[in-house]
């Protein structure tokens, strides 16, 4: 007997190292707030009903941090090589509902991280975009989806991950780093149908920092779940030209400078609809400016100002939108927030409807948003 627990002594401390090597952490976000908007239409079969709508209150969850849990773990394989991967599921507060009724609605990869070349991922995660450019705006800071650009045209408040992704990021090296995917569409005799990719770098010395990207998916209205109109829900800023998109194209850039306390920031992007033939070709540049300041420790403002310029190459008609964004918040404790938020939008030139991101549009050219919520992570 002794002998067969003294033979057993040297798997159980292999199976302790082994497990002392790995780990696994659950981790999360849950916020929830309450929204008033004006202006807000109803919508039936994707379009506008005429006559509809007015004021709405609404519980709503994940606003300024999408409310999530996820699973992220690690394995030592040794030589500075590790096995990594993350699994990690959207859902609404509110309602306890999942994201989009999928089991791990924003990530769900495995993959391989060494020390010194880099990282490799299979799986559904995020664009090189959204990780290295979209910290340049204040959506990616503070604020969420209500202050994306109109109806997150840009995937710049990660409105989608995409799926079926082969993802790789460089180590840093003297301050730059580079990062890249390809999406596999996976249609027989089709290789670029659904199929979608990007590249970013970004550069980061002391205070400064400034990054430029590219992202294109073919097909978006089925690649991605993205702001296609449908049912209740109607995109009268670029709807139309999503659904006959043979690709959507973004080009992005940014740049941030931290002062003390005060961050300042600036993005630009530049979003192509192209159809193939020009029937519903449609082309934005969104312009935005904003800044967070820490007015003590424990309490942070943020104001941001976007100009979106369009073009419909079809008919000629320029439509514009200016967005204004303000948000407070105080910081209960390291886990817990408290905030308030507000957004106004005006469209102009030939846009008809303003649309805060989040809502239907207004039956005006004028529309505001305002929310109080709270924020606790785990």
């Amino acid at each position: 007997m002794k002998k067969k627990i003294i033979a057993a002594l040297p798997l159980a401390l292999a199976a302790a190292g082994a497990h002392a090597q790995s780990s696994v952490t659950l981790y999360g976000i849950v916020d929830l707030g309450i929204d008033y908007a004006n202006n807000v239409v109803n919508g039936a079969n994707g379009n506008i009903v005429p006559g509809s709508g007015g004021h709405v209150f609404q519980m709503q969850s994940g606003v300024p941090a999408g409310s999530r849990w996820g699973l992220r773990g690690s394995e030592d394989l040794g030589g500075g090589l590790a096995a990594i991967f993350r699994v990690e599921s959207g859902f609404n507060a509110a309602t306890g509902a999942a994201g989009g009724g999928l089991a791990f609605s924003r990530n769900a990869y495995v993959g391989l991280k060494s020390q010194q070349y880099g990282q490799l991922t299979l799986g559904k995660q995020w664009d090189a975009t959204v990780d290295l450019i979209e910290p340049y705006s204040l959506n990616g800071n503070y604020g969420g989806w209500y202050f994306a650009h109109p109806n997150d045209m840009d995937n710049m408040d990660n409105g989608f991950p995409v799926n079926n992704a082969v993802k790789y990021i460089s180590p840093v090296f003297a301050g730059f780093q580079f990062e890249g995917h390809y999406s596999f569409g996976g249609q027989a005799g089709q290789f670029s149908t659904n199929s979608s990719y990007s590249a970013a770098a970004a550069y980061t010395a002391g205070s400064f920092s400034a990054g430029v990207g590219y992202l294109r998916v073919n097909n978006p209205i089925t690649a991605v779940a993205g702001y296609g109109s449908g049912g209740g829900y109607v995109n009268a800023i670029y709807g139309d030209a999503l659904a006959n998109a043979r690709y959507q194209g973004i080009l992005s850039a940014g740049a941030s400078y931290a002062l003390g306390s005060l961050k300042l920031m600036a993005q630009y992007t530049n979003v192509d609809f192209s159809s193939g033939n020009g029937s519903h070709d449609l082309h934005f540049q969104n312009y935005e400016f904003s800044g967070t300041y820490a007015v003590t420790p424990a309490f942070t403002v943020g104001v941001g100002y976007t100009f979106t310029d369009g073009l419909d190459h079809a008919t000629d008609q320029s439509p514009k939108y200016h967005q204004f964004n303000l948000i407070t918040q105080y910081a209960l404790s390291k886990r817990t927030s408290v905030y308030a938020m507000g957004s106004y939008q005006h469209a102009a030139g030939s846009a008809e409807n303003a649309q805060i991101t989040g809502f239907n549009p207004a039956s005006t050219q004028n529309q505001v948003v305002s929310r109080v919520g709270i924020t606790h992570v785990f």
